[in-house]
């Protein structure tokens, strides 16, 4: 039997869309850690991306930190922090947070960097303030790489909560984690599933919000660019 077949089978019996360990609630509990650590790395990657950009500095930490991002030993990291933090929040929270931050950071200050000089002239000739400039004229332009960089981030954030299952944490990755250890390679087979299902999703979300956000002249040029 196929992965596929395994898998179907393992999502259409009506006892794993019930009780604790169910799709729902694993699946609420693997949207928590995503959506918590996108949103700290939010708060710290995009204000830091924008003013960068805009100011003209900090290229080499920008450049720095998207290398440190890819050679991050992410598992390691998660258990590291949890013998450190005796399994507080913090040892999930890092290290998906850590990874979240460089696509955000990277893409918005590029897309600010990249604002066409003489769109910043002109403006700031028409007599807009350095804040008016950022937010009316450079942000708008950069949306496509920030969201861009948003979509990287929670596709990976979301793939890699899986990880919190190994340190006894829910989320869907104790689906993976659980089916291993018992040689239930159905469990594994569902869960792999729905992790690969959740991160379609997402890119679907982000599609869909660069197609209602972004205005069609700018997505072209993007597309062309």
């Amino acid at each position: 039997m196929s992965f596929f077949n395994i898998a179907w089978q393992w999502l259409i019996s009506a006892h794993q869309w019930h009780g604790a360990d169910g799709i729902p609630v694993r699946l609420g509990q693997h949207l928590v850690y995503t959506g918590i650590a996108l949103g700290i790395a939010i708060v710290i990657a995009l204000p830091a991306g924008l003013a960068m950009g805009h100011l003209r500095r900090g290229g080499f930490a920008v450049v720095t930190l998207a290398n440190f991002g890819r050679a991050l030993p992410t598992l390691g990291l998660l258990v590291l922090i949890f013998v450190l933090t005796a399994g507080s929040v913090a040892s999930w929270l890092v290290p998906l947070t850590f990874l979240a931050i460089p696509p955000i950071l990277v893409n918005t200050y590029e897309g600010v960097l990249g604002v066409d000089p003489e769109l910043t002239d002109a403006a700031r000739g028409m007599g807009m303030t350095g804040r008016q400039v950022l937010f009316k004229v450079e942000m708008p332009i950069a949306v496509p790489l920030i969201l861009l960089g948003l979509r990287i981030s929670a596709i990976q954030v979301v793939a890699t909560a899986t990880i919190a299952a190994y340190i006894g944490l829910g989320g869907l990755g104790r689906y993976i984690i659980d089916g291993l250890a018992s040689d239930q390679y159905n469990e594994v087979a569902g869960g792999a599933a729905v992790i690969v299902l959740l991160a379609l999703a997402v890119q679907g979300v982000f599609i869909l919000l660069r197609w209602l956000i972004v205005p069609v002249g700018l997505r072209r040029q993007t597309q062309n660019s």
